[in-house]
This record gives C-alpha cells, sequence and structure tokens, in this order.
C-alpha cells in the first residue's frame, strides 16, 4: 500500500473513532439528563465540563430534599398535598402522633391514599398512611423512602407497622 493510501485510511480511522466518540459520550449525556429530571441545569454543565465520565467515583447524585416530595414505587409517583387535602391529612396525621412535627404530606405509592412523614417528640421518624377518608390506617417506624437517588428496592419493607387504635406518641 503506498504511503499516501495509508495516511489517508489512518485520517479516516482516526476520524471515525473521534465521531463514534462523540456521538456516544452524547447519547450517555442526554439519558443521564433524561433519566434524573429532578436535577437542576447546574449539575449536567458541571459535569460536562469535567473530563471524567458520568459513573465516577466523584459524580454524587443531588442531596435528597423533603420539601420536594417523595420517591417512585409501583410505578407511582408521589406528590406533595396541597390546600385543604394538606390541611386535613395534617389534622390526622397530628392526631395519631401527638406532639410530632410534620415534614411532608404527600400522596403514597406504596398502597395508601395519603401518608405523613413526621419526627415524634423523641425523634424517631415516622410515616403516617391514611385512605381516602383521611382515617389513620397505620404508622411506619422510619421515613418510608430512601433519598434521592438511592435505589427503591426496600419500598416499606423493614419498616414496622403499629395499629392506629392506640397510635405512638
Amino acid at each position: 500500500m503506498n504511503p499516501v493510501k495509508k495516511t489517508v485510511l489512518a485520517g479516516a480511522l482516526v476520524a471515525s473513532t473521534l465521531a463514534g466518540g462523540a456521538l456516544g459520550a452524547a447519547l450517555v449525556s442526554g439519558s443521564a439528563n433524561a433519566a434524573d429530571s429532578s436535577t437542576s441545569t447546574t449539575a449536567p454543565a458541571a459535569d460536562s465540563n469535567s473530563s471524567s465520565s458520568p459513573s465516577s467515583p466523584s459524580a454524587t447524585p443531588p442531596a435528597f430534599d423533603p420539601a420536594k416530595g417523595g420517591h417512585t414505587a409501583n410505578g407511582i409517583t408521589e406528590q406533595l398535598l396541597t390546600g385543604d387535602t394538606a390541611e386535613k391529612a395534617k389534622a390526622a396525621a397530628l392526631a395519631a402522633v401527638p406532639g410530632g412535627t410534620i415534614q411532608r404530606v404527600e400522596t403514597d405509592a406504596e398502597g395508601a391514599k395519603y401518608e405523613a412523614h413526621m419526627t415524634k417528640s423523641d425523634g424517631t421518624q415516622v410515616t403516617v398512611k391514611m385512605d381516602a377518608d383521611f382515617k389513620v390506617t397505620g404508622v411506619e417506624t422510619g421515613p418510608g423512602n430512601p433519598p434521592a437517588g438511592a435505589p427503591n428496592s426496600n419500598s416499606s419493607s423493614g419498616s414496622s407497622s403499629t395499629s392506629t387504635s392506640s397510635p405512638n406518641a
């Protein structure tokens, strides 16, 4: 093979490698942005300027913000309650856990209609579950959901429920 053909072939090989790498990086970046709709636009911009890949150990998920609502489970994304619905859910939860502090009230993705995430007066986190009529159906120990970005494999398993006939204070 003559030197001109070798040079052209090598140039074409390098160009196709660079084009394939750019296409792959664009696809990975696009799918990462589409998978996390709660990420602000500043976080992906910072990642795209760095030379590390999205799966590098330095890439951390955004901090969990309870004010933004819960997680997705069973194909359902929990939504924060507002207005009269929120007030009724708060009243029912406070009746079930006197002296507690409500962190948020939201729809429930794991069986109940509504839930209230609370901190009891002793510092224990609980989740108060309610039906559509705001009747308390259970009080679960623990926050009841993982932080954003964490695997959602345990949904409500590992948390203990207590009877509503004698709610814990």
